[in-house]
């Protein structure tokens, strides 16, 4: 094919797919100007750990001799540019309708003014996170481990400031937040839920916690667990109504287990076992568990085994 005819090709296929954007579809918009911008979302995120857990995640965007200093410049950045995103991000808030763009610069400036007088309170249950994680986990080495290794505390940090955010009504920007947090840990919480101090999250990969969840205090969560919905065939006119759990005071949940629906309560000081599957209430003081699964062994010269194979130097069985 001549190289005249192949640019001809490719014109007419690039055609296509532009007049393809005029179909009045959903995701047709092409205006990347006027919405919020993830990345700048991130680098927010990233600053906002930098002022929760001062001196263990750098910028060297700034050299002052002073840390406090440092720290009062962040803030500084910060607001200007959490208030840009916040700007942008009220023009799709439901619960407002339409707002004239002088009404979402006095709104937006008022969301983070709200929002930054809330970080000594992030940074108070966020130290209660910390000392969880620490009592929690005797592989832990120091606190200074688990603030810059842990996934659990990376998602709960995160979750706590997205949730100030959400309770402001700021639309969009808290579930971005917690979505990036999702993407670098395996951890989903909604910034929708409310949990308590001393929230630990044990290796964590796989865990989700949605919107409506209620999380009382020193609660601790094992990997793979499901804080979840019993069922969305509702849709949107489930919207704001209570779909999961509450999860009461000083209660574990190991590994794998699904715990399910807004009218669920699981009990204070209760213990659920892994892979568990629960629909209804847990009273107080309750352990819940599977029944083992009875297992049978057979080794070789075992009337049962039909074939040996070996791999190497291990002998397997075919039963």
């Amino acid at each position: 094919m001549e190289q005249n005819s192949r640019e001809k090709e490719i014109a007419s296929l690039v055609s296509k797919v532009i007049s393809d954007y005029d179909g009045g579809k959903n995701i047709d918009t092409t205006d990347i100007y006027n919405k919020p911008d993830r990345n700048e979302v991130i680098d927010i995120i990233n600053n906002l750990f930098f002022v929760v857990y001062p001196g263990y995640f750098k910028d060297r965007t700034y050299k002052t001799y002073n840390p406090k200093n440092e720290i009062a410049v962040m803030i500084e950045d910060i607001f200007y540019h959490l208030n840009k995103q916040v700007f942008l991000a009220l023009d799709f808030c439901k619960l407002r309708g339409s707002m004239s763009e002088a009404e979402r610069e006095e709104e937006s400036y008022r969301i983070c003014s709200a929002f930054i007088e809330k970080i000594p309170v992030i940074r108070e249950y966020a130290e209660t996170d910390l000392l969880a994680t620490f009592d929690g986990d005797p592989a832990a080495g120091s606190f200074d481990e688990i603030i810059l290794a842990y996934p659990g505390l990376i998602a709960i940090t995160t979750y706590r400031l997205a949730h100030e955010l959400y309770l402001l009504n700021v639309p969009v920007i808290p579930r971005l937040m917690t979505e990036v947090a999702h993407s670098k840990t395996g951890i989903d919480i909604h910034p929708g839920a409310t949990i308590g101090k001393f929230f630990f999250i044990d290796h964590g990969t796989g865990i989700v916690v949605g919107e409506t969840s209620v999380i009382g205090d020193n609660v601790k969560i094992y990997q793979g667990v499901t804080i979840g919905a019993l069922s969305t065939r509702g849709g949107q006119k489930l919207a704001g109504k209570k779909r999961h759990p509450t999860i009461e005071d000083n209660v574990v949940i190991y590994a794998g287990a699904s715990i399910l629906g807004g009218e669920t309560v699981i009990g204070k000081n209760s213990v659920i076992g892994g892979n568990t599957f629960i629909t209804s209430s847990v009273p107080s003081d309750t352990r819940v568990s599977i029944k083992n699964p009875e297992m049978e062994y057979y080794s070789a010269g075992n009337k049962h085994v039909k074939e040996e194979i070996k791999q190497g130097d291990e002998w397997f069985y075919i039963i």
